[in-house]
C-alpha cells in the first residue's frame, strides 16, 4: 500500500469509528433479542445496477472492525464497472456480527459507488477533449477523503482537498478587498508574497472583464464562475494556453461537453459529491 493509500486507510478508520457509534452496533436490541451468539451465516454484497464501484476495501474494514473474526472475500475491485447482478463479496462468520455491521458497510459502499459512478459519466461525456473533470469542497463533512478518493474511481481529478492545498481568490475575498481599494492586480501580488511559493494562484471571474484583469494580474489559474459557453469561449481565446482555464457552476451533464469544447482546461463539478445517487447495493444473508 503507498503513502497516499494507507493515508486514505487512516482517515478511513477514524470515520468508521464514528459511523459505527452512530449507528449503535453495539446495542442492536434486535438482533440480541433474535439471533443466538453462536449461529454462524454467510452473506452476499450484490449489485443491483450498473456503476463503477467505490469502498469495497472500507465495507472489509467495518465488517472487520465489528468483528474482527468475520471473514470477508472481495470479488470486484474499486474502480471497476459493475453491472445488475454482480456479487462484490461473499461474508462469513457469526450471524449476529453480519447483521450488526451491515448497513454502515453499505452506507459507505453505495455513497462511495453513486461517487464513482456520476463521475464517470462526466468523463464518458468529454471523452475525446483535452480536459479534466474534477471535484470540489463540497462534500459530506468528515467524508471527504474517501469521496475524493471514489472521484478518483470515477476517471476525476480532484481540486484542493483543504483550504490548505491552493490559493482561491473568490469573489468574497475580492469584494473584501475592493472594499479597501485593493484590485486584483494587488490581491495577486499579496497571495504570491504572504503565501508558500509552490502554490499556485487561481482567481474566481464572472465575466470577460474579471478575466481580463485576472490575466493582467498574473494568475496562474483563472476560474470561470457561472459564464455562459459564448463568454467562455472568449477567455479561453484571450487566454491563448498561457493560463489554466477552468469553468465551474452550473454544469451538468446536459451542457458539459458544450463547456468542454470551448477549450477550457479544467470543468469543477460541486454535484460530483453533493448530488450524487447511491449506486444500489444490497446485503443477502443466507443462515447456516
Amino acid at each position: 500500500m503507498n503513502e497516499s493509500l494507507a493515508t486514505l486507510r487512516k482517515q478511513a478508520e477514524q470515520v468508521i469509528s464514528l459511523a459505527l457509534e452512530e449507528d449503535a452496533v453495539w446495542s442492536d436490541v434486535t438482533t440480541q433479542a433474535l439471533i443466538p451468539p453462536e449461529q454462524e451465516g454467510r452473506a452476499s454484497i450484490l449489485v443491483k445496477g450498473d456503476g463503477v464501484l467505490a469502498g469495497v476495501e472500507v465495507a472489509k474494514m467495518v465488517f472487520q472492525r465489528v468483528d474482527p473474526s468475520i471473514r470477508i472475500e472481495a470479488l470486484i475491485q474499486d474502480g471497476t464497472r459493475v453491472k445488475k447482478g454482480d456479487v462484490v463479496a461473499t461474508i462469513e462468520g457469526k450471524a449476529a456480527s453480519i447483521l450488526r455491521a451491515e448497513r454502515v458497510a453499505l452506507n459507505f459502499l453505495q455513497r462511495l459507488s453513486g461517487i464513482a459512478t456520476e463521475t464517470a459519466r462526466y468523463v464518458e461525456a468529454v471523452a475525446g477533449l483535452p480536459v479534466r473533470i474534477m471535484d470540489t469542497r463540497k462534500t459530506t463533512p468528515g467524508l471527504r477523503a474517501l469521496e475524493k478518493y471514489a472521484v478518483r474511481l470515477g476517471g476525476g481529478y480532484n481540486h484542493r482537498m483543504s483550504l490548505g492545498d491552493g490559493i482561491l481568490i473568490k469573489d468574497n475575498h475580492i469584494s473584501t478587498l475592493r472594499s479597501v481599494g485593493f484590485g486584483l492586480k494587488e490581491a495577486v501580488r499579496k497571495a504570491r508574497q504572504n503565501a508558500p511559493r509552490h502554490l499556485k494562484v487561481e482567481v474566481e471571474v464572472r465575466s470577460f472583464e474579471e478575466a481580463r484583469e485576472a490575466l493582467d494580474a498574473g494568475a496562474d489559474i483563472i476560474m470561470l464562475d457561472n459564464m455562459g459557453i459564448d463568454e467562455m469561449r472568449r477567455v479561453v481565446g484571450l487566454a491563448k494556453g498561457g493560463t489554466l482555464i477552468e469553468a465551474s457552476g452550473g454544469i451538468s451533464l446536459h451542457n458539459v461537453r458544450s463547456v468542454a469544447e470551448t477549450g477550457v482546461d479544467l470543468i469543477s463539478i460541486g454535484a460530483l459529491t453533493h448530488s450524487s445517487r447511491a449506486l444500489d447495493i444490497s446485503l443477502e444473508f443466507e443462515p447456516r
